[in-house]
């Protein structure tokens, strides 16, 4: 089963005064079921892992409700505000939710870089625990010591990184996010998002461009531990979908040593289907 572990739906309406600014006119507009599924089925993808764009309760009600009315969005990553008195029972009350799987706070958006590492997040995190639901750490590389040190901390929260976090790929800068990423890697409950990589570069950037990175990740997690996402629609700043996987499969050809057929389905679905526990059987 191929899944795609990342992808946003959103509409411009409820995002006044939020990115994305009407000059990226690309993704300036909504973005719903319908735009995505054409591409789903040219790319053979089965289904989907929606995560939220907004800091907000109701657009985490809308994903959901999207969730309920199309079979394809296997899982919703959604937002509760972690540091308020009453996220434990929140996050209990999203958990019901056969298709919550797991939260993402804004981090690369937050004026603390340390925010993510403050104990004050623990009781969020145990309900989190409890609950069997994930993080999806939205990073940067000035953030990846605090995200070690909340993975430290919490051994049973399964963490994944998106997007890499978002390395500077335009400036070819492979340190220090090459050795914070390496320190990430050796915990074995954080795992990594192939996605989000072609708007990091520079413009009309291709394979060779990414593949330095790729490479890096391939070598620090692993098969096991990697899993692709589209980041759609905000791919289309720099491609469309089907340019993005085809390039994700080529990154994956030019790897070494080589990923194996079920290296690749692991990658293109299988990780994603374990890490978010959607209910898949993939014997």
């Amino acid at each position: 089963m191929r899944i795609d572990a990342h992808q946003h739906f959103w509409r411009i309406a409820d995002r006044k005064g939020e990115w994305p600014p009407a000059e990226l006119a690309a993704i300036h507009r909504d973005f719903v079921p319908a735009d995505l599924q054409p591409w789903l089925q040219r790319g053979r993808i089965d289904g989907t892992v929606l995560v939220q764009t907004l800091s907000s309760a109701a657009d985490t009600d809308y994903m959901l409700g999207l969730a309920d009315e199309h079979s394809f969005i296997l899982g919703v990553v959604g937002w509760v505000d972690m540091k308020r008195e009453d996220a434990a029972a929140q996050i209990k009350e999203r958990a019901l939710h056969p298709k919550f799987k797991g939260l993402r706070p804004m981090l690369q958006d937050l004026p603390d870089d340390d925010w993510i590492a403050d104990p004050a997040l623990d009781a969020a995190v145990h309900t989190m625990i409890e609950n069997k639901l994930c993080f999806d750490a939205l990073v940067l590389p000035r953030h990846l010591g605090a995200l070690h040190r909340l993975a430290s901390r919490h051994p049973s929260l399964r963490i994944v990184i998106d997007h890499a976090a978002k390395p500077f790929i335009a400036r070819r800068e492979m340190q220090p996010w090459q050795s914070d990423m390496a320190r990430l890697a050796a915990l074995p409950n954080v795992h990594c998002k192939v996605s989000g990589l072609l708007t990091e570069a520079e413009q009309g950037a291709g394979q060779a461009s990414l593949q330095p990175y790729v490479q890096a990740l391939w070598t620090l997690f692993g098969p096991e531990r990697l899993m692709w996402g589209s980041d759609w629609p905000v791919v289309n700043l720099a491609t469309d979908y089907a340019q993005w996987q085809g390039i994700s499969e080529s990154l994956l050809d030019a790897l070494q040593p080589a990923a194996s057929a079920a290296d690749r389905a692991a990658i293109f679905g299988g990780n994603a289907a374990r890490f978010y526990q959607l209910g898949i059987d993939l014997s």
